[in-house]
């Protein structure tokens, strides 16, 4: 039957268990004739990559050959199909083949997609499109660009303390590796999209191993080691409550008007002192002789009479109009 693109998310206990359990081994004389049907998987594929499985095919074909599985490439559906054949004798390995062919649907290189065949080695394909974390397009490519880091220096750095090879692709994030790594890379991932910068991630990982070199943290637990890291932008929820609190703790009453000048000369003391000393100037102005102020031309200034000016002129008495009236 035929079937979409499987997402897989290793979980953090499943990768210890793997990693602390050994895989026995299963030789083909083990297992013989335990696979009685035929199972099948295919996928479709972006028309980018069109050009670049029909040059790979060949080398998919002999490597699907080796682990006893058939694949058909459809060009005209643009779809890839994996198939067991009567001689598979590994029931897991077509799991591994979806896996494979999912990889290459997200534009993982050949040598790094045929890596999930080994038996030390896992994958994730982790979506982060808009609609899984966030429904806003800008804040999906701010947050996919975070991720990537400038010049993809924070991605080389997550590939160097997981030991995985990650793929930022449209609106996946493949990762392949040992299974520890891949839960953790998955980890900071899922962390970075739901507005987590992807550096708290590395630190965390930097700390992890660094404790796991040392022999006596080995048993110990390391949760009270590692910084925890917490947001601290404020829900629309609490950032509604704050506000509301401040809106009841706000007095019904105006506020009170800013002091007059008058009133802080009052309070200190200098209003009541501002009078006297104005009496005290215009007293020894009094006694100073004028100056006469020279007038200039263009510009008349009244100026104060002296005792050489001698007496004003009086004036006579004012006639009073008369008015003649024509005789009738």
């Amino acid at each position: 039957p035929q079937s979409t693109i499987s997402y897989v998310l290793v979980k953090d206990y499943e990768a210890e268990m793997m990693n602390e359990a050994k895989v026995p081994t299963y030789t083909e004389a083990d297992l013989k004739g335990c696979i009685v049907q035929e199972s099948s998987f295919s996928v479709n594929f972006p028309v980018y990559l069109e050009q670049y499985l029909k040059n790979v095919w060949q080398d998919v074909e002999l490597l699907l050959k080796k682990h006893r599985l058939k694949g058909i490439l459809n060009l005209t559906e643009g779809s890839m199909t994996i198939k067991t054949t009567r001689n598979t004798w590994d029931p897991y390995i077509i799991i591994k083949g979806r896996d494979f062919i999912n990889l290459l649907q997200r534009g993982v290189p050949l040598g790094k997609a045929q890596e999930v065949f080994e038996d030390d080695k896992a994958c994730a394909i982790v979506r982060i499109g808009k609609g899984f974390f966030t429904q806003n397009k800008q804040r999906f490519l701010k947050r996919r660009e975070r991720l990537v880091g400038p010049n993809g220096k924070t991605l080389q750095a997550l590939e160097l303390l997981t030991g995985c090879y990650i793929l930022v692709q449209g609106n996946t994030v493949s990762v392949v590796g040992p299974p520890e790594g891949v839960s953790k890379a998955a980890k900071v991932v899922v962390d970075c999209m739901n507005n987590i910068h992807p550096i708290y991630g590395l630190k965390r990982l930097l700390m992890e191993r660094e404790l796991a070199k040392r022999p006596e943290f080995r048993t110990e637990d390391w949760s009270r080691l590692i910084p925890k890291f917490k947001k601290t932008n404020l829900t629309r929820a609490k950032r509604k409550k704050a506000r509301r609190h401040e809106r009841l703790q706000k007095s019904p009453f105006p506020p009170q008007p800013a002091p007059r000048k008058e009133d802080l000369e009052m309070a200190s003391g200098a209003y009541f002192l501002k009078g006297d000393l104005q009496h005290r100037k215009r007293r020894r102005s009094s006694d100073e002789p004028i100056e006469v102020i020279e007038e200039k031309p263009g510009r008349r200034r009244r100026r104060k009479p002296t005792e050489d000016d001698g007496e004003p002129p009086t004036e006579g008495p004012r006639r009073k109009k008369v008015s003649f009236v024509e005789p009738e």
